[in-house]
């Protein structure tokens, strides 16, 4: 039952502590593939802290934005609201630093029975624009950084590679080009990095197609990094390269393409340099 003495109050750190412990273990089974009942978990989390489900349910949402600008699956039906208590950034922290395993996974999809042509969706339009982001919440994405994470996770990044070498495959195959299928080379793995591109694939008429791969367990506008190497091979050869980006891999992979010039779809903002003397 709900305690009158806390409607309207800022949740206490005993309180954050436990709805995303709860939260979060909610979200490790939805991506095992586990049931699990939310409205169960609500009901003995209102009955641990005791706060009204209106203010539990909008607790969940909060969380889920906070995961978003992190570059983490979230949990389907707690849509993402941003009107933050701030006192959640530092409860997430300490979450999150007391379990790194979370930020790390690189789960294989199970994308058997899904259509190739119902993995492709329509890259993000621009960005509508968003409410100021509290400097807690930039702290935050700054330690747990999507865009570094993501880049270091070979075995996420070798994942994803793997997932749309098979979907080029497949969507081959169903254009009666079994014989393309066969040529579709998994180039950075056969060959290594360094060619600007990690895919050799083709169009059902034969047309090059050289697609890097940026994974993310993250939603549609997670950011993700490009190489000089890359960037200069998109301009070098704009008619045949692309970007392939895999987003939500944890639980249904969706791909979206970007093709050059670049600049036309994405914000390029330098980050790192060169040093030498």
């Amino acid at each position: 039952m709900a305690d009158d003495e806390k409607i309207g109050k800022p949740w206490r750190d005993d309180e954050l502590d436990a709805i995303i412990a709860d939260y979060f273990a909610m979200l490790a089974a939805d991506l095992a593939g586990k049931p699990y009942i939310k409205s169960r978990h609500s009901a003995a989390l209102m009955a641990q802290i005791g706060r009204t489900h209106r203010s539990v349910e909008f607790k969940h949402q909060n969380i889920s934005a906070v995961l978003d600008e992190l570059g983490l699956p979230w949990i389907p039906g707690y849509m993402p609201k941003r009107n933050y208590q701030n006192a959640i950034f530092d409860a997430i922290d300490r979450h999150l630093t007391h379990h790194p395993e979370i930020l790390v996974p690189a789960p294989t999809p199970q994308t058997e029975s899904v259509a190739p042509s119902a993995i492709f969706v329509d890259a993000p339009s621009p960005a509508a624009a968003k409410q100021p982001i509290p400097e807690r919440l930039k702290r935050l994405v700054r330690k747990f950084d999507p865009v570094e994470r993501d880049h270091r996770n070979r075995s996420l990044g070798k994942a994803g590679e793997a997932f749309v070498v098979e979907v080029e495959r497949k969507q081959l195959a169903q254009a009666d080009r079994v014989d393309l299928a066969r040529k579709v080379r998994w180039v950075s793995e056969e060959d290594g990095d360094g060619a600007g591109y990690d895919v050799h694939s083709f169009d059902p008429h034969g047309r090059e197609r050289l697609i890097e791969v940026k994974t993310t367990n993250g939603a549609v506008r997670t950011p993700f990094f490009l190489s000089r190497n890359e960037c200069d091979f998109a301009a070098e050869r704009p008619n045949d390269w692309c970007i392939y980006r895999v987003h939500l891999f944890a639980k249904h992979p969706r791909i979206f393409t970007i093709s050059p010039p670049l600049e036309d779809a994405l914000n390029m903002v330098p980050e790192t340099w060169r040093a030498s003397f």
